[in-house]
């Protein structure tokens, strides 16, 4: 590249909006966290036996529903929601939320100190791993709560500069941890409570310092009326992600979970554009739906929608390279595990689109009984087809009710537009049915190329083509979705 294409590069960056700059970097954000865990992956699943992945990955699907009860998952739905609220008190309240998190953790701390060998048991876990969970819990929440204020700001150098050496931290960390000890499930958790407890712990003490709030009654109230009712959902959402592991764990053995663990891990490769996307297009919704101004909607929805499955087909297409890439061959039966999970990432996107009424109508309930129900069915449909199975049906059920769940979330949105807005529905149910039945057909088309490589081959060069040939279709959809944020102001 010349002095003068890098010169030109560097003009135009410098003359895009603080909205769009923002937007860009959150998304490096997004990526530079998740293709660090990536690139590291392979490392760890040979310094680990199958077994040992599997402890680990359970682990972080106990370290997910513990969560949701020690923080009310405070940073995800109140928070946020709060900050656009509250905007004249917002470090009032950031303090306020963040000393209410300290609250629950410090309880919670005592309860399991004070009954530490019932939840040992119950978790099948040591003492040590326990306490690091606590950690993690706290420092990840620390971390959530300062960085939605970032976003919300558009402030985003010092959560770049964060980003970036936490994010290469935890794995070093890690990997040296790892190598020098003898338990090497626990040495991979404290690496990542040292990394978190040195890298976060002063946003904590930044936010009580500009907010100068412990505790207000009215902020603590506001938050726990919110997030309260929304905990089932919360749960809910965390069950659907990780029950699957912790069933496979217990009924077929920690091998499988491994396994299965890195199909899994695999599969939500996608998951940083989903969650990059959200944070930049939820904050624009929230407006659009407050000036009523539903049309403006489905212009971005679909692009984005569209841009997901892509990127799912794609991770499916190429799924036998990532696991030999990623992995010894000893876990190569995963391929069959990555096309369903892939498809529900999709579906666990596109519902945000549709929830996100629910949010802003505070209508909880309806976002209770979508996922509770969702969850509930999950477990049901994990413990029959396992059985029947092994733990490769775990991958089908849990598409199947990311799949039913985005469907309850359709209707009760329809439901809340008729009631808040006429007859308006923001999206055509046509055009969403089209899209998905697109994605899916193609998704099951190239696992059944598995067994022919030079078949997937040939599927994989003409979707390329189709790419190509649409290449400027798909540049203006994604720059239609980098300059929301400016069109929003």
């Amino acid at each position: 590249m010349t002095k003068n294409k890098i010169k030109g590069l560097l003009n135009k960056y410098t003359s895009l909006s603080v909205q769009v700059k923002a937007s860009f970097w959150f998304l490096i954000c997004g990526f530079l966290q998740k293709g660090v865990s990536i690139i590291t992956t392979p490392i760890f699943t040979r310094l680990l036996s199958t077994a040992e992945y599997g402890q680990y990955s359970v682990f972080n699907s106990w370290l997910g529903i513990v969560s949701v009860f020690v923080t009310l998952q405070l940073y995800s739905g109140a928070f946020t929601q709060g900050m656009v609220k509250f905007e004249n008190k917002k470090t009032k309240y950031a303090s306020s939320i963040q000393g209410l998190c300290l609250t629950l953790v410090v309880c919670w701390t005592i309860i399991y100190l004070l009954f530490h060998e019932f939840w040992n048991n119950l978790f099948e876990l040591t003492i040590v791993q326990m306490l690091a969970m606590l950690v993690l819990i706290w420092s990840t929440s620390v971390f959530n709560f300062w960085s939605v204020e970032q976003r919300v700001d558009l402030r985003y150098h010092t959560l770049v500069t964060i980003t970036i050496v936490a994010t290469l931290a935890k794995p070093l960390v890690g990997i040296v941890f790892v190598i020098l000890a003898e338990d090497k499930v626990t040495a991979r958790i404290l690496g990542l409570a040292l990394v978190e407890l040195v890298c976060y712990t002063w946003m904590f003490f930044s936010q009580m310092h500009r907010g100068k709030t412990y505790f207000d009654r009215s902020f603590w109230k506001h938050a726990l009326l919110f997030n309260l009712p929304l905990l089932p959902h919360y749960l809910s959402m965390v069950v659907l992600n990780s029950s699957d592991r912790i069933m496979i764990n217990n009924m077929v053995g920690s091998n499988e979970a491994g396994i299965y663990s890195l199909a899994y891990s695999i599969s939500q490769i996608t998951t940083v554009l989903n969650t990059a996307l959200l944070q930049t297009i939820e904050p624009w919704m929230y407006k659009k739906i407050k000036a009523k101004r539903m049309e403006d909607l489905s212009g971005v929805a679909y692009p984005a929608v569209i841009g997901v499955s892509a990127v799912n087909i794609l991770l499916i297409a190429f799924a036998p390279e990532a696991i030999a890439l990623f992995a010894p061959p000893a876990y190569y039966d995963a391929i069959w595990v990555i096309p369903p999970v892939a498809m529900s990432v999709y579906f666990m996107f596109a519902y945000s689109f549709f929830a996100v009424f629910e949010f802003y109508y505070e209508k909880t309930k309806y976002i209770a009984i979508a996922t509770v129900s969702g969850a509930v069915l999950n477990i049901v449909l994990n413990y029959i087809f396992i059985k029947l199975f092994g733990y490769c049906a775990a991958g089908y059920t849990t598409l199947a009710c990311f799949i039913i769940f985005a469907v309850y979330h359709f209707h009760f949105m329809r439901k809340i537009c008729k009631k808040e807005m006429g007859e308006v529905s923001p999206y055509s149910t046509r055009i969403l049915l089209i899209i998905t039945g697109i994605f899916m057909v193609l998704g099951f088309a190239l696992l059944f190329t598995y067994y022919n490589v030079f078949v997937r081959y040939v599927f994989i060069v003409l979707l390329f083509i189709v790419v190509i040939i649409k290449r400027k279709t798909i540049l203006k959809m994604a720059k239609k979705i980098l300059d929301i944020r400016h069109s929003a102001e």
